[in-house]
């Protein structure tokens, strides 16, 4: 290879002449002694690049080795597995315990024999039955409704409390920022009194109770306890308002709700509890209305005053530990979860009991956790995350690391360097966010084995970015859905590693790209082939037929396909990229809503008569960008106008969904039968601006 490098680049990228001299002639003797560009750049991130070298200098060598980084992206990995991970990772060994050696042929095996296969991690997984199955999966009722595990019971939370007692569960940091740790035991104590407390209290299997606080050690004990008891769990982001938590709470007809008098955020204390009362003004007669408020205290006890069917925590909380789960039909649902629809509604979907063994077996074989590993997910209880890491980690025997305050600052990068973590989940938009601050530059996470990134389209550069924060780790890509228990594409640790991409469908999970003809194709629409555990089955509040599977095409074989909604392209050699929704769905800062619940939200601004909520991706294939067209009676000032709406957004919605630009118009372009076309609208905005 002959590779040209510029001295007086690196000068201008922040190295002195004698450092860049140095550099320039250990980066020929590594290309001369490398077979390709990748085995160069393994041994030049590994040996030669560090963090005292800018990040500018890593990015302009990596771009040296493959200049066409850019528009061929599966062309230039960033990271290659060594033998002893390929040897020593879960996928490798459960393929080989099948004599299997090449993830596509596993792959292909997985959904093949799905029923062999779903029995196989099982097992591996040590999940736990009061009485044993009958087969795997039964679809008597059709492809679209199967019934996993028929004749047998169990309680999902009992496969989260196989590991040792003495072993950690969670590592937080306390009030004096020190680290702090709850063993499996602790934990499994505190559920126990948790549901022993709500029995106390007259709360039966089957009931639904809210959660809408911040993912703290309660809030996973306050998890398990509801489970435990045969309950099930409402989601509930503590970012929402009054409104749409009082949405949630009637939809699913939830009997009580868990939240805290305040949260601590940006060192400020802000009231939660005070907010979630204030359902009962909003709708009187309702559910949500009726719904007791247990409150655990932000500090050492609740000391706010509570209305009078309210419960604070010191007088909830029995001091019997014990407690026998209560054995539930695999199907039974166990968690509500909301994503948005089209229809400005949230859907509320249902995971079952057998649902988290999706999301254990999706950290098994793809972000690879072992017993002991440390996860850290900056999340919360109201996205799929949450829940998800839970059952992540403690069926696969590791620990969750949870960190109280927003993870944007460097206090956060040295609570993942001061707790170990192994694996570090992300959002997009955060890591945007540190590179421009580079808040977590020069901090130890050489215990940092992956990352994984999902809830937003990721920017290559950005994730390459991250990636030499942790002296080059592969990112492992995570895409799916509330509806699916975890992801349907992802990437594992035992293939090369490229910046944004996707490697292969999820183990267990198939699915096909289709063009507007319902026609396979490597550009197009993502489908899902059921069946496979995780997929959901019901839906609360709208028709699961219609949403999913109505009016989808068939493959070419006859098998049933399932609407997605993701655009995704599949690349010459088998890699992918998600290139965001095809309907009027959007992902903003990770949480996923509708244009219809933004559009309502942003009725009443003076002089506007209607608006569209679109999302564009930015130039640079970023996270989604949020632009408003408001169709206008009279000239309104532009600044003005997304003043207002910005502030309604925060006070109804969230203040993580920020407006990046508004178009004042007359009118907005609709179809005969008077719907909004926002595809017209994305259209105009991309060509324009």
């Amino acid at each position: 290879m002959n590779i040209s490098i510029s001295i007086t680049r690196l000068i201008e990228l922040g190295l002195n002449q004698k450092a860049a001299e140095d550099l320039a002639f250990r980066f020929q003797a590594i290309v001369q002694a490398a077979n390709t560009p990748g085995q160069a750049w393994q041994t030049l991130s590994k040996d030669l690049l560090s963090s005292d070298h800018p990040f500018d200098v890593h990015e302009y060598f990596f771009l040296a080795l493959f200049p066409d980084w850019r528009e061929q992206p599966e062309t230039a990995p960033a990271w290659l597995p060594v033998k002893d991970i390929i040897g020593t990772a879960n996928l490798s060994q459960f393929m080989s315990s099948l004599n299997i050696t090449d993830v596509r042929d596993f792959h292909r095996w997985s959904t093949t024999n799905y029923e062999d296969f779903w029995n196989k991690v099982i097992k591996k997984l040590n999940i736990v039955f009061t009485k044993m199955p009958e087969r795997v999966c039964s679809l008597s009722k059709g492809v679209e409704s199967p019934v996993w595990f028929p004749g047998s019971a169990l309680n999902i939370v009992d496969s989260c409390f196989t590991a040792p007692a003495s072993a950690t569960a969670i590592i937080h940091d306390d009030d004096k920022k020190s680290i702090s740790r709850v063993t499996y035991g602790e934990l499994n104590e505190l559920s126990n009194r948790i549901a022993n407390s709500l029995v106390k209290l007259g709360f039966n299997a089957g009931d639904a109770i809210g959660i809408a606080m911040p993912l703290n050690k309660y809030a996973i004990a306050i998890y398990l306890g509801i489970l435990k008891m045969g309950g099930i769990v409402v989601s509930i982001a503590d970012s929402f308002s009054a409104e749409e938590i009082a949405v949630r709470l009637n939809i699913a007809n939830a009997k009580a709700i868990f939240t805290q008098d305040f949260t601590a955020w940006g060192g400020k204390k802000l009231p939660l509890y005070d907010k979630v009362q204030k359902i009962g003004s909003i709708d009187p007669g309702s559910n949500a209305a009726n719904a007791r408020i247990i409150v655990v205290p932000c500090a050492d006890q609740v000391s706010i005053t509570l209305r009078e069917n309210d419960c604070p925590w010191q007088d909830f909380l029995v001091e019997n530990n014990q407690f026998k789960s209560v054995p539930c039909d695999p199907m039974t649902p166990c968690n509500i979860l909301f994503s948005s629809g089209t229809t400005g509604v949230p859907k509320a979907i249902v995971w079952n009991h057998v649902t988290p063994v999706k999301a254990a077996s999706d950290a098994y074989f793809h972000q690879n956790i072992k017993a002991d590993d440390v996860l850290a997910w900056p999340t919360n209880l109201g996205w799929m995350m949450g829940p998800w890491l839970i059952f992540a980690a403690l069926i696969n025997h590791a620990s969750i690391a949870l960190y109280s305050e927003a993870p944007k600052d460097r206090g956060f990068g040295e609570f993942i360097q001061n707790a170990k973590v192994t694996m570090l989940g992300v959002v997009p938009t955060l890591v945007a966010a540190w590179r421009q601050s580079k808040c977590m530059e020069k901090l130890d996470w050489s215990t940092i084995k992956v990352f994984s990134s999902t809830g937003e389209c990721s920017n290559a550069e950005d994730m390459f970015y991250l990636m030499h924060l942790a002296g080059y780790k592969p990112i492992i890509e995570y895409c799916g859905g509330t509806e699916i228990g975890g992801a349907y594409i992802s990437s594992t640790v035992i293939e090369n590693n490229y910046p944004s991409l996707f490697s292969t469908p999820t183990m267990g999970l198939n699915f096909m790209i289709i063009d507007e003809e319902g026609k396979e194709a490597t550009t197009g629409e993502v489908a899902i082939i059921p069946p496979s555990i995780g997929l959901s089955t019901t839906l609360l509040n709208t028709d699961h037929y219609q949403v999913y599977y109505a009016n989808m095409p068939k493959t070419a074989d006859g098998r049933v396909l399932r609407r997605h909604g993701d655009q995704i392209r599949q690349y010459p050699h088998g890699h992918y990229s998600i290139l965001g929704r095809v309907d009027d769905t959007m992902k903003l800062g990770g949480i996923k809503i509708s244009a219809a619940e933004i559009e309502r939200t942003l009725i009443g601004v003076p002089h506007v008569i209607e608006v569209a909520a679109i999302a564009v991706p930015p130039h640079d294939n970023g996270p989604s960008l949020l632009v408003i067209y408001a169709a206008t009676s009279t000239p309104l000032e532009k600044q003005n106008v997304m003043k207002d709406m910005q502030k309604l957004i925060n006070t109804h919605l969230n203040p993580l969904f920020k407006i990046h630009d508004i178009v004042l118009t007359n009118d907005l372009p609709k179809t005969a039968s008077n719907k909004i076309m926002r595809r017209i609208l994305r259209k105009q905005y991309m060509e324009t601006h």
